[in-house]
């Protein structure tokens, strides 16, 4: 809960800064970022805990956790199948059925031939770039998602967060499209094994970066590529505020389910 308040904390901070730079929305992007890699990893708990409480099984728990995801694991899986078919790597073995791995629970898997750092990294990424991309492209479409980054610009997050929410009750096909964002965005954060090729990837771009940085001394390259980011990082922006919106009000019931979830094991048991 500590991490929760400080991300809610920071969010509230940014949202009256001002006046508004491109800096700030990068900052606001990469927490909402880091807050939904959270909440996605902390929601998965609870929905188990939950349903192991209630009938005793971790095999049960495991198969509840995949059908309220079924839609996300489907879009990550498909998402490593496209994008190694489009690089040209080879794919085999596309599995979509939950199975313990290592200690850990493997929601889907697609076995893909090795392309080396770039490309293995690419693969590793594409739920995440594919589930942003249709976050973002529901979120404008239906809910009117830039409004959020706007309101958050001119310092009025709240008003903004109210008018989509809104909206979301005027909506007779809102609950729907609502359930099919959280279970992309829970779903399109890269497993261990997706992460695996970044590292060297990382070292690529962290180098390139601190090289730009050298050669650009006045900083006008940086505020040009910041510019041409702007736009897409807006979009992106305002859809993650609204699916970070509809993760914490599902965090929070869960949070409640489980205390009564314990409560009514506790009785059972005595």
């Amino acid at each position: 809960m500590a991490s929760l308040s400080s991300l809610l904390f920071t969010l509230s901070s940014l949202s009256h800064m001002s006046p508004f730079s491109p800096y700030l929305l990068f900052v606001l992007f990469f927490i909402l970022l880091a807050g939904l890699w959270w909440l996605s990893w902390r929601i998965g708990l609870l929905i188990q805990e939950i349903v192991y409480l209630i009938t005793g099984s971790e095999d049960l728990a495991m198969v509840i956790l995949f059908l309220i995801y079924l839609p996300g694991i489907l879009i990550h899986e498909a998402s490593h199948w496209l994008v190694a078919r489009l690089l040209g790597l080879k794919t085999s073995k596309f599995r979509v059925w939950p199975k313990y791995t290592r200690n850990t629970i493997g929601l889907g898997s697609v076995t893909v031939s090795s392309g080396g750092a770039v490309w293995d990294s690419l693969v590793g990424l594409a739920p995440l770039l594919v589930g942003s991309a249709l976050i973002v492209l529901i979120g404008e479409r239906v809910f009117d998602t830039q409004t959020l980054a706007f309101a958050w610009r001119t310092g009025r997050l709240l008003d903004g967060l109210t008018f989509v929410v809104d909206g979301l009750a005027h909506k007779p096909d809102s609950l729907w499209w609502s359930y099919l964002l959280f279970a992309i965005a829970n779903a399109m954060m890269p497993s261990a094994s997706d992460r695996a090729p970044l590292k060297s990837l990382g070292i690529y771009i962290v180098l390139i970066g601190a090289l730009f940085v050298v050669v650009d001394q006045s900083g006008r390259n940086v505020r040009l590529l910041l510019n041409v980011l702007f736009g897409p990082l807006q979009l992106l922006t305002g859809a993650f505020l609204l699916v970070a919106a509809i993760d914490l009000a599902i965090f929070l019931l869960l949070l409640a389910m489980r205390a009564l979830s314990s409560v009514l094991s506790t009785a059972r048991q005595g």
